[in-house]
């Protein structure tokens, strides 16, 4: 059976907090830290919009959930790395706010609730911290912006604030199966709007028409939090990577590009399809797709354990020139072009990211600053380790910002056709994206959402 393929039985139990904690303390210790040290963590504060006392959108502090798997904000977490005690400090009850929003959680509810040793409220944090200072004389570890004024280390020996953020990005890189299953879940969700949407799409006569579908269908399945801004880019507005105003006609184009996922629990999913939208692909759209999809299948086909994921990025980028000579936009020697660097006018971003209570997930080592194009924007370097979640992302756009520059270079528009591209530019772009977990010795495909030509096409028409 695949790992947390049944992820409603494995959400059942409680998000793996001290498991967390665990990992994060032995990362420490690993690089030198104190044996006896303490965690300290802070959730995100309510904050008010400004100029006026409406509350601004909550979104949890990820390096506290990770520690925590505590949704509530105004909290604060402490970890005793030598007796692996995990406490929780949640807000007392205040009357006023009670006439309100009602009771909040009681400590009681929340150690039934959570991974924990203890809750207390958040009026007891600093005499709990002195208690086991004093005790200890140990170092604390915690995130400088995020203390609290009114918080106090003064009973402490050491005070480090560079470890434990670092350390928990890193920790963050592979996924228990509770991760994973909250991962399937947002997964199969967004893979139910994307469906909703491409069978709504042949009606539809704006952009900002299909993006109410997706959020609808997500948030009927009390999915409320998107991952990210969702980006539905009709015709050529696909060229643009993150063209997010999602506000144009869309009734006389041939090919939409909606790239959005929900999150559930704070866990994020990331699925792009591209279709046509009335369900008949132009034999333009139909070359470039392919090509695409071909660049995908053979990169997750190449997924396990310890590949480098620099060299499946290459892998895409060489079956882009195959596909993009045969079509005759690009001409020359294969190889050629791939040392050029050409095919980056037509696939500028980086193969996939890091996947996880992030879009972009932390602990991906990237290099913006690498003056090889083709590596600059992939935001995972280096091996894939069992258990981390990437995505999987190619796309080939017709961006007239990004390709005409090298039709105006005496040596790089030498290969390109400039009347074949002409045929093209219609076409915008083309990107799938989908969510794979490595594995020891393969992968893992999170992301049921249709793709296959025959089957897209069948389920655009299903809706008409």
């Amino acid at each position: 059976m695949a790992i947390a393929e049944n992820y409603e039985d494995v959400l059942k139990g409680k998000y793996p907090a001290k498991a967390h904690a665990k990992k994060v303390a032995e990362w420490i210790i690993e690089k030198g830290g104190d044996k006896n040290g303490t965690i300290y963590l802070e959730a995100q504060k309510l904050k008010l919009n400004e100029d006026n006392d409406g509350e601004a959108p909550f979104r949890q502090r990820r390096y506290f959930f990770y520690l925590s798997g505590c949704e509530l904000p105004d909290s604060y977490l402490v970890y005793e790395i030598a007796t692996e005690k995990l406490t929780l400090f949640i807000p007392p009850v205040e009357p006023d706010e009670v006439i309100w929003s009602g009771l909040p959680m009681s400590p009681e509810e929340a150690k039934a609730k959570y991974d924990i040793d203890e809750c207390l409220t958040t009026k007891d944090v600093n005499s709990h911290l002195a208690s086991q200072s004093e005790s200890a004389q140990s170092t604390i570890y915690a995130i400088p912006e995020q203390v609290s004024d009114h918080v106090t280390f003064i009973s402490y020996k050491e005070k480090e604030f560079k470890q434990l953020k670092t350390a928990i990005e890193y920790c963050r890189v592979t996924k228990t199966d509770y991760e994973i299953a909250l991962i399937r879940k947002a997964n199969v969700i967004s893979t139910a709007a994307h469906e909703a949407v491409m069978k709504a799409a042949s009606k539809a006569q704006n952009e900002c028409e299909l993006e109410a579908v997706f959020l609808k269908a997500c948030v009927e399945r009390n999915a409320k939090n998107q991952a990210y801004h969702s980006i539905v880019a009709a015709g050529e507005h696909a060229a643009t990577l993150h063209y997010v105003n999602n506000a144009a006609p869309i009734s006389d184009q041939n090919l939409l590009l909606l790239d959005a996922g929900c999150e559930v629990d704070c866990y994020a999913s990331d699925i792009t399809r591209t279709f046509p939208v009335k369900g008949k692909f132009t034999t333009e759209s139909l070359a470039i797709y392919k090509i695409v999809l071909d660049m995908q299948h053979q990169c997750i086909n190449a997924l396990k354990a310890g590949v480098v994921w620099d060299h499946v990025h290459e892998l895409a980028h060489k079956i882009a020139i195959k596909g993009l000579l045969d079509l005759g936009i690009l001409k020359g020697d294969a190889e050629e072009l791939f040392n050029k660097r050409i095919s980056v006018a037509f696939f500028p971003h980086g193969l996939g990211h890091y996947l996880g209570m992030d879009t972009h997930d932390s602990g991906g080592d990237p290099n913006y600053a690498d003056k090889d194009i083709m590596f600059r924007y992939l935001r995972k370097r280096g091996t894939l380790p069992e258990h981390s979640v990437i995505t999987v992302e190619p796309g080939i756009y017709f961006c007239k910002f990004i390709i005409e520059p090298y039709l105006k270079d005496e040596e790089k528009k030498k290969y390109i056709d400039e009347g074949v591209l002409e045929k093209y530019w219609s076409v915008g772009g083309v990107r799938i994206e989908d969510n794979v977990l490595v594995t020891k010795d393969g992968h893992e495909n999170l992301t049921p959402t249709v793709k296959e030509i025959d089957d897209v096409t069948q389920l655009i028409i299903s809706g008409q």
